[in-house]
């Protein structure tokens, strides 16, 4: 073979290499010709023209973006830091490709400063108790700016809020505060409770004096049975009435 074929062979394998093109079943690709969009091509086997045709592959699987924590004066001035983990995908590839210049890098700072905005016109109790609003709100919020960028935010979550050392030690006061509140409300019902028990067994024991013997009795053998010295208890002379009765 001629030096002419080898070479002939070698140009025909690399134009074929430059021209044929595998997308796999997530992937799709933003052709250009002479620096205009033609086409969006994929998944499979495709075909362009080298040097001609520019190529730029697309994922369009679910991105989990990862916000870094954020510097956050809230509404009642808490300084706190806040991160968040943002859920998305590329719906319109052409889009996402001709109307932002990176779109990963977009969205991750509109995201942070979506976050600082949302989390700092709310209230810390806000923060700590409502985290569901808050996710809600971050995601309507982002998803309606990527829209034209052809994105689709499905969910956004408020992993973690630090709060400082100063304001830990305030919760926890309160938090303990509270438990003994709490334990104190309690309390005054089981008082209240048994007061209104007691109450019950004086008016029984009024209308059957006879009662109260009967349980002083039961206390005597109770404490007999528990302690073995000896123990002197009076004895109501209530007990012996019934003896010096007449008939």
């Amino acid at each position: 073979m001629s030096m002419f074929g080898i070479l002939a062979i070698v140009l025909l394998l690399l134009f074929l290499s430059a021209a044929i093109k595998v997308l796999r079943e997530y992937e799709r690709g933003v052709v250009f010709r002479l620096g205009r969009v033609i086409n969006t091509k994929g998944p499979g086997l495709i075909i362009i023209i080298p040097i001609v045709d520019k190529l730029i592959r697309v994922s369009l699987r679910l991105v989990a973006m990862d916000v870094p924590p954020q510097d956050v004066i809230t509404r009642d001035n808490v300084s706190v830091k806040v991160n968040a983990v943002i859920y998305f995908r590329v719906m319109d590839p052409n889009n996402a490709i001709i109307e932002v210049e990176n779109y990963l890098f977009a969205t991750s700072q509109l995201a942070q400063t979506t976050l600082r905005s949302v989390c700092g016109q709310s209230e810390l109790d806000e923060l700590l108790a409502e985290r569901e609003k808050i996710n809600t709100t971050l995601q309507e919020i982002l998803d309606k700016h990527t829209d034209p960028w052809g994105i689709k935010v499905s969910n956004v979550e408020v992993k973690h809020i630090d709060l400082p050392t100063e304001m830990q030690r305030a919760m926890a006061k309160q938090a303990e505060a509270e438990r003994e509140r709490r334990a104190k409300v309690i309390n005054a019902e089981g008082e209240h409770q048994a007061a209104a028990k007691l109450k019950l067994a004086a008016e029984m024991i009024q209308d059957f004096p006879y009662a109260l013997q009967l349980r002083y009795l039961q206390t005597l053998r109770e404490v007999s049975a528990e302690n073995n010295s000896t123990t002197l208890f009076p004895i109501p002379i209530d007990l012996f009435k019934p003896f010096f009765r007449k008939d």
